[in-house]
């Protein structure tokens, strides 16, 4: 069994070497290992890094058209049966590949497995559990309980069902599970930590709020027709957040909020579902 590690990379100069590391101490009877890393012509120190990482992996530096395209031509250089996909900031957690492959092993029928993960600081320590739930395609609908350093995917899947959507910035890992998910891919669960994710002020996500959720809107309408409400509200919250203090102006920001909700559910539904109607009756009347 062939793992194929992918690392988009950019200006990531100060967590690299950390990544580069977690892979190469990574070790399995039978299972090989290969790393590439795509690195965007980062200006830091990342090139540096990588021209003396011992032990070596392979690498290219240039400027491409962002973290999805990234991710792509790696998937495409290299021919691992199994792939994963590490950011140049996270990190894996001893034995997560050898753990993973004795999983595909005793489940062959499984194309897709993932993983219980930390969210970790700028000195990798682990401050909080990211909330994994056991597989269900329902349920991944209303929230992304998969983190992505902690999920890996047979060859197979992305040549059948395609690669990242490069017009995607933010949500392209979680289109990439729903597509499997609404092909019929089959999803395994694995309960042990195999990856920590950075989390930090700087990071792309938190820095982009309403953007980041306008395109998994935007994303859902084009992949499932339809978004569900627990995405629009996460859009209402952030745009009305982004403007108001809520307590500051506590009723007024209620009142924002289930607006934005409606108009929200009327620019991508065309519809207000009767549950939206009853859970922002309830906001209103708590704040009355």
């Amino acid at each position: 069994m062939k793992f194929s590690i992918v690392t988009p990379s950019y200006q990531q100069g100060q967590f690299i070497e950390r990544t580069l590391q977690s892979v190469a101490s990574q070790t399995a009877p039978g299972v090989e290992v290969e790393h590439v890393v795509f690195d965007g012509g980062s200006t830091d120190n990342t090139v540096e890094i990588l021209k003396h990482f011992s032990p070596a992996v392979r690498w290219e530096s240039k400027k491409d058209n962002g973290q999805t395209d990234a991710v792509n031509q790696g998937i495409r250089a290299t021919d691992g049966d199994i792939i994963g996909w590490l950011n140049s900031d996270d990190i894996y957690y001893p034995d997560a590949i050898a753990r993973v492959a004795a999983y595909f092993k005793v489940n062959p029928e499984v194309d897709v497995v993932y993983g219980m993960a930390d969210h970790i600081d700028l000195d990798d320590q682990a401050f909080e559990s990211y909330p994994s739930e056991p597989w269900d395609f329902g349920r991944l609908q209303e929230t992304c309980f998969i983190c992505q350093p902690a999920l890996f995917f047979r060859r197979g899947v992305v040549e059948q069902y395609g690669l990242l959507d490069d017009s995607l910035n933010y949500c392209m890992d979680y289109e990439l599970w729903l597509r499997f998910g609404k092909a019929g891919v089959r999803f395994g669960y694995l309960e042990e930590k195999l990856a920590g994710s950075r989390l930090y002020a700087d990071n792309k996500t938190l820095g982009a709020r309403v953007k980041v959720h306008k395109e998994i809107n935007d994303m859902f309408k084009k992949l499932l027709g339809k978004v569900p409400d627990r995405w629009l509200f996460n859009y209402a919250h952030a745009v009305v957040e982004a403007k108001l203090n809520r307590n500051a102006a506590p009723k007024r920001f209620v009142l924002e909020l289930g607006l934005r909700a409606l108009f929200s559910a009327l620019y991508w539904n065309r519809s207000i579902s009767p549950s939206m109607r009853k859970e922002i009756k309830r906001w209103i009347f708590n704040h009355e």
